[in-house]
C-alpha cells in the first residue's frame, strides 16, 4: 500500500437547517509532509473532540479504490481526494483484511489500526447530499483510525508498510458491521 495524498482542513462554519455548524471535514491535499502527532494531524481542524481526534483516532485513512463506488453514486459530485474527511488517502486500504491492533511503517510513523470511521451528518453536509451517509453505513467502506505510536511526518508516495498482523482480534470492517447493527440499521 502507498499513500496517494495527505489531507488537511480549517475549522469551516456553514448553515445547516438554520444552525451554524462547524466542522473540518472539507480536507484538500497538500503536497508538503504532514505531521502525525499523538493526538491528531498537525494543521487539521478537529471541530468535535468526541467524536474524531484523541490518541484512538489521531489518523484517519482512507482507501482511493472505495472512491469508485460512490462515483457511481454521486455522478454530479466532484471527487477530491480527502473527499472523506480522511488525513491519507491510500492506494487500497481494505477494511476486511485490517485487524484492530495491526501496525503500519509509513514515512517516520508507526500507526496502529484502532477503529471504524462511523459516519454522520457532517459527511452528508460534504457531499450535499445526505443520502451518502446511509449508503456510506451500507458498505464496509468506512475507512481506518489510526493511534500514533510514533510520531512524525509522512507525505504522497510513502509506502503503508505493515509490520504486525492481529488476526485474532476483529477486523476494522467486523466492527463497523457490529456497530451498524448495534444502530439498527
Amino acid at each position: 500500500m502507498k499513500i496517494i495524498s495527505t489531507n488537511i482542513g480549517e475549522r469551516k462554519e456553514i448553515d445547516w437547517k438554520g444552525k451554524k455548524v462547524t466542522t473540518g471535514i472539507f480536507k484538500y491535499t497538500v503536497d508538503t509532509p504532514i505531521f502525525l502527532d499523538k493526538e491528531d494531524v498537525k494543521d487539521d481542524a478537529i471541530c468535535d473532540r468526541e467524536n474524531h481526534g484523541g490518541i484512538l483516532q489521531a489518523v484517519y485513512g482512507y482507501s482511493l479504490k472505495h472512491y469508485a463506488y460512490f462515483k457511481e453514486l454521486h455522478p454530479n459530485v466532484v471527487f477530491k481526494n480527502g473527499i472523506f474527511g480522511e488525513n491519507l488517502t491510500i492506494d487500497d486500504l481494505d477494511e476486511t483484511m485490517i485487524y484492530q491492533g495491526d501496525r503500519f511503517k509509513v514515512g517516520e510513523t508507526i500507526l496502529e489500526a484502532t477503529v471504524q470511521r462511523n459516519p454522520c451528518y457532517k459527511l452528508g453536509i460534504r457531499f450535499n447530499d445526505m443520502k451518502i451517509v446511509k449508503q456510506f453505513w451500507n458498505t464496509t467502506f468506512c475507512g481506518v483510525y489510526f493511534k500514533v505510536l510514533q510520531t512524525g511526518f509522512v507525505k504522497a508516495g510513502d509506502i503503508f508498510e505493515q509490520i504486525k498482523s492481529c488476526p485474532e482480534n476483529p477486523t476494522i470492517a467486523d466492527l463497523y458491521v457490529a456497530k451498524r447493527v448495534a444502530k439498527g440499521m
